[in-house]
């Protein structure tokens, strides 16, 4: 800080210096200039699109349920056992054209019980297998 000093107290002109602001701001600029297009580099690549519709459940679809226990449900009918579930998907997996399966998980189901059942509809020739949730209340 500079203070010029005159021959009265009146003539006392106080000034601050400013220029070790101006150089902190000046490299804190350069700085910025620096690591910001660094920061901001991604990977070139296109998202894909997504929509908030709602899906129209067609008749011909087939519900399992997995509840919290790691029980199957055909179509809200239980399924006595993994062997009888993977009898159902090879019927279905022949049909042209092939229903769809849509997987409807309980939120306390550990997931082996969904893996599980999304490997067997793989291995049994299912091409189209869909998850139904239910949205945040927030959300919409």
């Amino acid at each position: 800080m500079a203070i010029n000093v005159g021959d009265s107290e009146e003539d006392v002109i106080s000034a601050i210096n400013t220029t070790p602001l101006v150089d902190v701001m000046l490299v804190l600029l350069i700085i910025f200039l620096i690591t910001i297009p660094v920061a901001i580099q991604t990977v070139p690549v296109e998202l894909p699109k997504a929509n908030n519709e709602a899906n129209q459940t067609k008749p011909e679809n087939i519900t399992i349920a997995v509840d919290a226990d790691g029980n199957y449900y055909w179509n809200a009918a239980r399924v006595p056992d993994r062997e009888a579930l993977l009898a159902r998907m090879r019927e279905i997996a022949v049909l042209e054209p092939q229903p769809e399966i849509q997987v409807r998980g309980d939120a306390k189901a550990r997931f082996e019980f969904v893996g599980k059942l999304i490997i067997d509809a793989q291995r049994n020739g299912i091409r189209k297998l869909g998850f139904v949730t239910e949205p945040e209340r927030g959300a919409l």
